[in-house]
């Protein structure tokens, strides 16, 4: 080695000193306009870009936080289901998948449900994780979201889901397309016992997830443009054979068509769930529900 290896460069070190390490997650920047966010404050302002206002995708965790009364509230454990009910596999084992997604996210699979207080008003509240495979829709999510609604009838409360999915989970094949009608039966549940149920569109919610229970809450929010629909819009362009309009499944022009009730910032969103609670309540069964287990028996 050469002098100005051993020497040189030493002391030249010595009197500039070493550079200080630059945490690679300080700064964020927008999908949207491009801009560069300094990471805590878009925290801080729930990840809404702070120059163009658009809404960026917020993990299960987060939403509960946003939308609960001083972060507080309490989680419930979910029902287990099958692991891998049909041994599939494509490039990978879908129980090694599974297993990628628990580690990614530290969730069990799609979804999470939690109750506590909205602006005073007491909520179940059901979270769908699009970062677990896409939010898409398995066994365990359906069964999810039969323990939302089980839940809200046994404390009288409304129930609220966030909804971020792809739609079915393609590696549970049939078994995740009945849980479209799965989760219809736990929203009439809700109905027929005179309870409101209330779904957040978030960005993406689209498959089948849009075609079951996302579609049949008594009012539906969504978030500045959040993508919403059942097919993706080439598909569409394709089988009708003419140019969609311009932010065509978007929160904002299903609004305009009256698929959507109200489209909500998001941090606004607290304030108008405890508002759209209070106008809706009390919640008062007009006749006594079927039990949850036999009614679901009955109709599978």
């Amino acid at each position: 080695m050469s002098w100005l290896t051993e020497y040189v460069r030493p002391k030249i070190r010595t009197l500039l000193g070493q550079r200080p390490e630059v945490p690679e997650n300080l700064w964020s920047q927008c999908p949207a306009c491009e801009q560069m966010i300094f990471t805590k404050e878009l925290e801080k302002n729930q990840r809404v870009c702070t120059h163009c206002g658009h809404h960026m995708r917020g993990t299960a965790l987060e939403r509960l936080a946003w939308t609960f009364d001083d972060n507080s509230f309490t989680r419930i454990e979910l029902p287990k289901a099958p692991a891998d009910p049909l041994t599939f596999r494509d490039q990978k084992r879908y129980a090694e998948r599974l297993r990628e997604a628990r580690t990614k996210t530290g969730l069990e699979d799609a979804l999470v449900v939690a109750h506590g207080t909205i602006g005073g008003q007491k909520a179940v509240v059901a979270v769908m994780e699009f970062n677990f495979m896409g939010g898409s829709m398995g066994a365990a999510v359906g069964e999810g979201i039969v323990a939302a609604a089980r839940l809200a009838l046994l404390q009288q409360v409304p129930l609220i889901v966030f909804t971020a999915s792809g739609g079915a989970r393609m590696q549970e094949g049939a078994v995740s397309l009945m849980q479209m009608p799965r989760t219809t039966i736990a929203a009439m549940l809700l109905k027929e016992a005179g309870l409101p149920f209330i779904v957040v569109l978030t960005d993406p919610t689209t498959g089948g997830v849009t075609a079951s229970f996302a579609m049949l809450g008594d009012i539906h929010l969504a978030e500045p443009g959040a993508l919403i629909g059942f097919a993706g819009a080439r598909v569409i362009e394709q089988t009708v054979r003419e140019t969609l309009p311009e932010g065509f499944q978007r929160a904002e022009y299903l609004h305009e068509h009256g698929i959507v009730d109200i489209v909500v910032r998001r941090p606004d969103l607290p304030e108008t769930l405890a508002r759209l609670i209070a106008l809706l309540g009390p919640f008062l069964p007009e006749v006594a529900p079927e039990p949850v287990e036999e009614r679901a028996e009955a109709e599978a």
